[in-house]
């Protein structure tokens, strides 16, 4: 695995478009914090930083279809980013993303392209300790749980047997523990700490 001196291995975002590449690079950060993030504008800006000490690309579909080469050969670290689901038929060899989705969908999707690559984390470093030691109670497990399958707070009441006040106050609770701002970032959260399955969101 290539690493940066610090020890985290390293993603590279290829993509002219810098809103979609910055945004691309925070939910990644969130879905694996111990990675680090660099964005490239070109195939050219890559290459031109030791391309081969990234662990993998993910490539705007327009950079790998003009790099074929480059990007065939290393076809299993390659994560393409189309637009659409009809351009993934060209390059059936790669692992494709599309980014033209709702942010849940979105977040799934490098989910699922997160643990299907790394078998439930066991080809990735280990989590620093203050990532990986338990931060909730039981109870806000629970209830974090429900949020991120799509529950609203009456309906996390009446299945835990709790008051709507105590929903929104455990509510409250686990984003400032967690730090969180977005129930995207608390599905990434509870997804990666194995406290919900991803087939349920």
């Amino acid at each position: 695995m290539h690493n940066t001196p610090s020890g985290r291995p390293k993603i590279a975002i290829i993509d002219p478009n810098t809103l979609s590449a910055l945004g691309l690079k925070q939910i990644l950060q969130n879905v694996m914090p111990i990675m680090t993030v660099d964005i490239y504008g070109s195939y050219a800006e890559l290459t031109a930083n030791d391309a081969d000490s990234y662990f993998h690309y993910f490539t705007a579909i327009n950079i790998v279809l003009e790099n074929m080469a480059f990007f065939q050969e290393r076809r299993r670290k390659t994560i393409v980013l189309t637009l659409s689901l009809d351009t993934m038929s060209q390059l059936s060899d790669f692992h494709c993303l599309c980014i033209n989705a709702p942010e849940s969908a979105l977040v799934h999707s490098i989910l699922a392209l997160q643990q299907h690559a790394h078998g439930h984390g066991e080809h990735m470093p280990p989590m620093p300790a203050v990532l990986s030691q338990k931060i909730l109670t039981d109870r806000e497990i629970e209830v974090m749980s429900l949020i991120v399958q799509g529950y609203i707070n009456k309906e996390i009441a009446d299945k835990l047997n709790i008051g709507l006040t105590t929903v929104i106050t455990h509510r409250k609770n686990i984003m400032d523990k967690l730090g969180m701002k977005s129930v995207s970032a608390l599905t990434i959260y509870a997804v990666m700490h194995g406290y919900v399955d991803i087939n349920k969101i």
